[in-house]
């Protein structure tokens, strides 16, 4: 058993936000504190990406705190860009994150802290960071009928360059089905798009993204689920996206009411042939591994102020309903390390002796703190 006073699960924008403020703070890493992430490399989700996305398109992404983002290509794609910028953000700040290392599941530990297991050893947390974001959990709806052809999800999108000269039907009404129109017809193939409404353009201005926290952190501390991203922000009409309007490739068939093997049928009763279906349906918080915690409300969400679990002192949520931007996330990374800092006793720091009350130190890497 391994113990720290804090622990970060998830080295993504938040987690490692999370992780470089509790650096500041003069805890030390590999012994005062460490961050557990499931992918085996640096980048976060977004070393997940399909390849088409470019940087320049690509939504929001946001420096993090101590290093800027620079001047990168924005022809490049932003999986590459991004992976790179992480990869040297955990070098030069010499980050304690573990990677390969998925939690599992996390419960109370005797003294009132958290214990969280993974397939190769445990580790006890006083305070508990969770930073898991929502890529491992793709939503699929559910339609009456069976379609034949082949059905992928955005977290498994690839390449526009698949579809070319097919008939795809994109199920969405995001920043990511707006993308894979533009990218599709690129590539040669035709879409068909169906959303439940309308989709919402917006021209961003103003302090139009301070009032959407303030609105999505409202439903979080009343345990309400964050909803999805575009149901508060709405989508950006940039000039790529106004052409494809007036091209007609945004107008929407509405809602699906059911497959046959060959293709859909649509609400309005009309029906088109498919060689595809592409999900953009979006994603869900990846609290599975919290589960045990019996964190949910009766209205399906999780109680948080701000970063703060009401019904779990010492948790703290980042990435999740207000943090879910990159900026959002940046923010939240900060509060919830000086939170976790501050309800640590005598500092956060580990003794000296390392057989002590907090347990089992592990070995620091070579090269860390050289």
């Amino acid at each position: 058993m391994s113990t720290f006073p804090v622990i970060v699960i998830g080295a993504g924008q938040a987690g490692l936000s999370a992780a470089w403020h509790l650096r500041r703070k003069g805890l030390r890493p590999y012994l005062d504190f460490l961050v557990l992430d499931a992918n085996t490399r640096p980048g976060g989700a977004w070393q997940h990406r399909w390849e088409e996305l470019r940087l320049g398109d690509a939504h929001g992404i946001h420096p993090l705190p101590g290093l800027p983002l620079s001047d990168p290509d924005p022809s490049r794609p932003a999986a590459e860009v991004v992976s790179e910028y992480y990869a040297d953000y955990e070098r030069r700040f010499e980050l304690p994150v573990l990677h390969g290392v998925p939690v599992r599941s996390v419960t109370r530990s005797v003294d009132g802290g958290f214990e969280l297991h993974t397939d190769t050893r445990n580790y006890t947390a006083a305070a508990l960071i969770n930073a898991t974001g929502t890529w491992d959990r793709p939503f699929w709806p559910s339609y009456p009928g069976h379609f034949a052809g082949r059905q992928l999800h955005t977290h498994d999108f690839v390449s526009s360059t698949e579809f070319t000269g097919q008939r795809v039907l994109i199920v969405g009404g995001g920043a990511s089905a707006t993308q894979f129109i533009l990218s599709l017809h690129a590539a040669g193939a035709q879409t068909i798009l169906s959303t439940r409404r309308p989709l919402d353009w917006r021209e961003f201005t103003g302090q139009w993204g301070l009032r959407v926290e303030a609105d999505v952190r409202a439903r979080t501390r009343r345990g309400l689920p964050a909803g999805s991203v575009v149901s508060h922000t709405g989508l950006a009409l940039t000039e790529p996206m106004r052409q494809a309007i007036d091209a007609g490739w945004m107008d929407s068939r509405g809602r699906i009411d059911h497959f046959d093997a060959d293709g859909v049928y649509f609400a309005d009763g009309s029906y088109e042939p498919l060689d595809a279906v592409l999900w953009a349906t979006g994603f869900r918080p990846a609290l599975e591994h919290l589960k045990e915690l019996h964190l949910r409300t009766e209205h399906g969400g999780i109680a948080v102020d701000t970063v703060q679990a009401l019904e779990a002192p010492g948790l703290y949520f980042v990435g999740y309903g207000a943090s879910a931007s990159t900026l959002g996330a940046t923010r939240a990374g900060r509060q919830a390390a000086l939170a976790a800092f501050a309800q640590l006793p005598d500092g956060g720091l580990l003794p000296d002796d390392p057989h002590t009350a907090y347990g089992e130190r592990l070995a620091v890497p070579a090269g860390v703190g050289d």
